[in-house]
């Protein structure tokens, strides 16, 4: 085959330029230019002044005419939890009173399949809000806008009252990468094994509890299994928060009753107050133009983006670079990439949002784009962190001698990763503490839990004391020894960070 040679630009693109005659944008010089050689197929662009990126305009206006008609359509007027200014508004209630709250839940309770009567403690809870969380219901409103249609597109898919979008809100306050202190995670809080249950798998690179179609379809799943148990709505909730294990012992605690506000009492704490919160939310968003509550303006609707499955692994540095997306738009709308990067793997659907005017011009310039990325690659110093795919959880009980570095490499996972997984503020640990860890090495260490559980022992004998001076490495040290190695100064010394590594601290270095 014969060679041809490619000369890349790199891309830095304002989206909203003027288009010219020929519907092409000349892209910038680059410096240094002679170094951008590839033997790949492609086009060979001999000036650099030919490099064109392409920029259909017809296409565009047609999507701006349907993001138009959208915008114009009946649909978007479900999406707005926001209030002109000159709409009028019920002037703001200094108290709601309890009659006229009563009427409005029974009203509520009118119109949805769930039990939503009046009590004083769900009293208490809608007025908490409405004296203090205004201004959170103003941003919350801001992201339903953006969240709401799909939740209510997947929810009609199983059959389930939409009026169930709220109970995102009630989870993660619609934060796709929130993260409780017991780990669940997502805009529905999946722990890690109901996540697995309900195939949103965890790798390295991705979390799918973080995807917001992925994790809405697993909850619609999961919601419509806990309803045909119960046949209550009130009841799956409580299940879908504490599991079906505490409903059935509050249910049999209560004399066999089926009814929430019968069990409640016995019901876990958090639980107890979990579907009451539901309630106050629903009336919250079902009032708030009653309460003057508006969502804030200028937040992207969902119908204004549109995804394209990669071909290649690309990162959201590398994205921006090229058709200048803001980086923080990009996590947004992507926000399942754990590390910013979205990888390629076989037979996984990864695919990158993006708003649909940006859409146009990846299609346009895939080739170049890619081009570009498989050069950045390759002036990349530090590889890219492995693709690995969590497949089971462990639980690790910590014996004499353990430290998190060396479980951490027992298991081939980060110190870091250990202290997120188990919500730890530092590094000590004791005996008899359990950890979860995640990892694709179980069989591995457990293959060689019988032999090599104990820990390696510091060899006994003269050694030398090294003083760590600034600008030292392990490996650097390791170079002044004879036959010493830089595990040989992590296990002699329980160094496994360079951050431990500093000037001053003593090494001790033994005689092999």
């Amino acid at each position: 085959m014969k060679k041809i040679v490619v000369l890349i630009l790199i891309l830095v693109i304002n989206i909203g330029y003027t288009q010219d005659k020929k519907d092409t944008k000349v892209l910038e010089k680059l410096k240094d230019t002679e170094n951008l050689f590839s033997h790949e197929d492609s086009t060979f662009y001999k000036k650099l002044d030919s490099v064109k990126f392409q920029f259909h305009h017809e296409v565009s206006t047609i999507d701006s005419l349907w993001i138009n008609e959208l915008i114009n359509s009946p649909l978007n007027d479900t999406l707005r939890y926001s209030l002109e200014d000159d709409e009028f508004f019920i002037s703001e209630l200094k108290e709601l009173p309890t009659e006229l709250l009563k009427q409005r839940l029974e009203e509520l309770d009118s119109k949805t399949p769930f039990n939503i009567s009046y009590n004083p403690q769900l009293e208490q809870i809608i007025k908490s809000y409405l004296a203090k969380r205004k201004p959170v219901f103003s941003v919350i409103m801001e992201r339903a806008r953006f969240y709401f249609p799909m939740f209510e597109e997947h929810l009609d898919k199983y059959n389930i009252p939409l009026e169930l979008k709220y109970l995102a809100i009630v989870e993660s306050a619609l934060k796709p990468t929130a993260k409780s202190r017991v780990g669940a995670t997502g805009l529905w809080q999946f722990m890690y094994q109901t996540g697995v249950l309900y195939n949103l798998n965890i790798s390295s690179y991705v979390d799918e509890r973080s995807d917001p179609i992925r994790a809405t379809e697993a909850a619609c799943k999961y919601l419509s299994t806990l309803y045909k148990i119960y046949n209550d709505w009130d009841l799956a909730l409580a299940a879908y928060n504490s599991g079906p294990g505490n409903v059935n012992k509050a249910i049999r605690r209560a004399g066999g009753s089926r009814n929430f506000w019968n069990i409640r009492n016995y019901l876990p704490r958090e639980t107890a107050g979990y579907v009451p919160a539901f309630y106050a939310t629903m009336y919250i968003f079902k009032y708030a133009n009653e309460h003057n509550i508006k969502a804030r303006e200028n937040t992207i609707t969902r119908f204004e983006t549109d995804t394209i499955q990669i071909k290649r692994q690309i990162t959201f540095e590398q994205i921006n670079e090229t058709l200048n997306v803001d980086i923080e738009i990009l996590k947004f709308l992507n926000p399942q990439y754990k590390l910013d990067i979205i990888p390629y793997v076989k037979n996984k659907n990864y695919v990158l949002t993006l708003p649909t005017k940006h859409v146009g011009n990846f299609v346009s310039n895939e080739k170049l784009i890619y081009a570009y990325v498989d050069y950045q690659e390759s002036k990349r110093e530090k590889a890219l962190p492995q693709y690995l795919e969590v497949k089971d959880q462990i639980t690790y009980k910590v014996r004499k001698g353990d430290y998190l570095g060396r479980i951490a490499n027992k298991y081939k996972v980060s110190v870091s990763n250990l202290k997120r997984w188990n919500n730890l503020k530092s590094n000590n640990l004791r005996i008899g503490q359990r950890l979860k860890i995640y990892s694709n090495n179980v069989n591995v260490a457990a293959t060689s839990k019988s032999t090599s559980t104990k820990a390696k022992e510091v060899p006994k004998g003269d050694y030398n004391t090294y003083i760590v001076k600034s600008g030292d490495s392990l490996w650097t040290i390791a170079q002044k020894y004879a036959n010493v190695s830089v595990t040989n100064i992590k296990e002699w010394n329980n160094i496994w960070s360079a951050k431990s590594l500093k000037p001053g601290t003593k090494l001790k270095i033994f005689s092999k």
